[in-house]
């Protein structure tokens, strides 16, 4: 269970029993944040956060709906809640099936929907009345959150205008819905200002911020900041914290954002679902962009900025994919040598279009293409960090232990990419940004020695 356990302080004990929430958030970081958001919220009016179910007054699942194997692993999450607490509210992408949900755990107090804040506090103060006046228990500027001290995701935008036949998000959390800039910068200039060393910048469709808005101008620092891909970057690398982006699509006008990131405005870092390589997939799955320029692309933002790393994840299996469209797209995968990989095997989503346009691929042939997509990134990657050793990088601390700091390069996320080991090296502490010589590599990883 996510939470962060607080100590209470000698005013609670004279007020009484303080109400405490537990906290379990799946899926995704946009659903991470929605958590952060909520618990804000809760902490503002007086709840504690409980650090298991033993001392929690109610739980809040907060549910992933993308796969059906999201689906089962949020109905395990709400029957063990259920088993260890028996007071549970559920919410997120898998709260729009509430029916499926009740069906299986008819006891749970309340079922809401993706980013419906007001009614899950709303449901936990129907479980949990709050007792305590907000005013004399604050809760930090940044708002409480579920990572560690040193690192922060920002949420630009909800929804997605993109239609792809594998996907319902837009079933789930509608069109695009873009936050204005100045909400953006407030938020990211807080985070800094509380210690955070990077912000992680998340949305559906991340360069396709502002479209709703028509890029409307909001003031910010006595200026006005268009709600824009391009300006909001660059207003973003005024901050001084690391600015890693994900989910970006490649649209023509995310070219102008590869000279911040040569210049060391931003991490020289993309994350781009490409999903396949294969023009007849990539057809079939309505996947936005000129995918087909994807390539000349790239090779144009490395001659731009040639410390740029591009990760990607992939689906294979994807109906009416053939042998031919597979090795298309292992060939694709040498070529353009991306930085970090995953893939996965492809489920179908009820609701999803992509279930009737072709025959299913068989389950033994996702595997074995699986298996043969993985051997291949793992070529690639080791084939890339080999050509790292030696220099002179870097390295955000994550942990630190009594065999030295575990932390990670400008070319790799939190929890999805690879690490940087510094052993032996016990002085640092969680957030220290160091320069270190890369002394190793493997498959997916570094070690290296601070300079």
């Amino acid at each position: 269970m996510t939470a962060t356990l607080e100590k209470s302080g000698s005013d609670e004990k004279k007020r009484g029993h303080v109400p405490t929430v537990g906290f379990v958030s799946l899926g995704c970081p946009k659903a991470l944040v929605d958590s952060e958001r909520i618990l804000t919220k809760l902490r503002a009016e007086g709840y504690r956060v409980a650090p298991d179910y033993a001392g929690a007054d109610v739980v809040v699942v907060n549910t992933c709906g993308f796969l059906d194997s999201a689906k089962q692993e949020s109905l395990d999450a709400i029957g063990e809640a259920m088993a260890e607490n028996g007071r549970v509210i559920v919410t997120g992408c898998f709260g729009v099936e509430e029916g499926r949900i009740r069906e299986s755990h008819p006891g749970v107090l309340a079922v809401t929907g993706p980013h419906q804040y007001e009614q899950v506090v709303e449901a936990v103060h129907a479980a949990v009345p709050p007792v305590h006046d907000p005013f004399m228990d604050l809760v930090p500027a940044e708002g409480l959150r579920l990572t560690p001290r040193h690192y922060a995701y920002l949420k630009i935008s909800e929804g997605c205008n993109n239609r792809c036949s594998f996907c319902i998000i837009p079933q789930l959390r509608g069109d695009l819905v873009s936050r204005p800039s100045n909400h953006v910068m407030t938020e990211a200039e807080r985070l800094v200002k509380a210690g955070v060393k990077e912000l992680l910048v998340i949305s559906q469709d991340t360069s396709a911020y502002g479209l709703d808005l028509k890029y409307a101008e909001s003031p910010w620092k006595g200026r006005p900041l268009p709600a824009r891909f391009q300006q909001l970057c660059e207003a973003l690398g005024e901050l001084g914290a690391w600015v890693r982006l994900h989910y970006v699509y490649p649209y023509p006008h995310v070219d102008n954002v590869i000279p911040l990131m040569a210049e060391g405005k931003i991490l020289p870092y993309l994350d781009i679902p490409f999903q396949h390589a294969s023009p007849a997939v990539l057809k079939a799955m309505r996947r936005p962009a000129h995918q087909e320029k994807t390539l000349e692309r790239l090779r144009r933002w490395r001659e731009m900025c040639p410390d740029l790393a591009v990760r990607s994840t992939f689906i294979v299996g994807f109906p009416g994919e053939t042998d031919e469209d597979f090795e298309f797209l292992l060939q694709w995968l040498r070529e353009v040598e991306l930085a970090r990989v995953g893939c996965f095997r492809y489920e179908p989503v009820a609701g999803a279009p992509a279930n009737d346009i072709a025959a299913v691929v068989p389950d033994e042939v996702k595997e074995e293409r699986w298996h043969r997509f993985m051997a291949t990134a793992k070529e690639v990657s080791e084939k890339r960090l080999a050509g790292i050793v030696g220099r002179e990088i870097d390295v955000i601390v994550d942990e630190v232990d009594d065999e030295g700091a575990l932390g990670r390069s400008q070319w790799d996320a939190p929890e999805i990419d690879g690490s940087v080991f510094l052993n032996g090296d016990t002085a640092l502490k969680a957030g220290d940004i160091v320069k270190a010589r890369v002394t190793n590599a493997d498959d997916y990883d570094l070690w290296a020695e601070r300079v």
